[in-house]
């Protein structure tokens, strides 16, 4: 299976695709229904809906002069083409060296560093 590279979504694309991959499908105002205070304006969200089909990352079905959006790539998808994409551009494609830069960085607790252990015996 070919693994798919995507660009980094903005923040604002990101919190639009939450969105979606969460409701799995929606109109403009639904997603402008789950965004806190102060929302954005129709046309700004509508906007960045566009730009995300135009990215491949949405699609929609017409109603008449409406439009139901979906995502047609998943969470998962996009976090392993994100996250393939760290690793190889700051850890050489390791995740030794991602799990030693996370230790040092985030100051590892001894639960945290056993459950990695775990993750990794599970593995084998």
């Amino acid at each position: 299976m070919e693994k798919r590279t995507f660009k980094e979504l903005t923040k604002a694309e990101l919190q639009i695709m939450h969105l979606l991959w969460d409701k799995e499908r929606a109109y403009i105002n639904d997603l402008l229904e789950e965004m806190p205070e102060p929302r954005p304006a129709y046309n700004t969200v509508s906007t960045i809906v566009r730009i995300l089909e135009k990215k491949g990352f949405v699609s929609h079905k017409s109603y008449g002069n409406t439009h139901h959006y979906f995502p047609i790539i998943d969470k998962d998808t996009y976090l392993n083409s994100l996250m393939s994409g760290i690793m190889n551009s700051f850890f050489s494609g390791s995740v030794a060296n991602l799990v030693s830069f996370l230790s040092k960085k985030e100051q590892l607790s001894v639960e945290e560093a056993d459950k990695l252990i775990n993750i990794i015996k599970n593995k084998k």
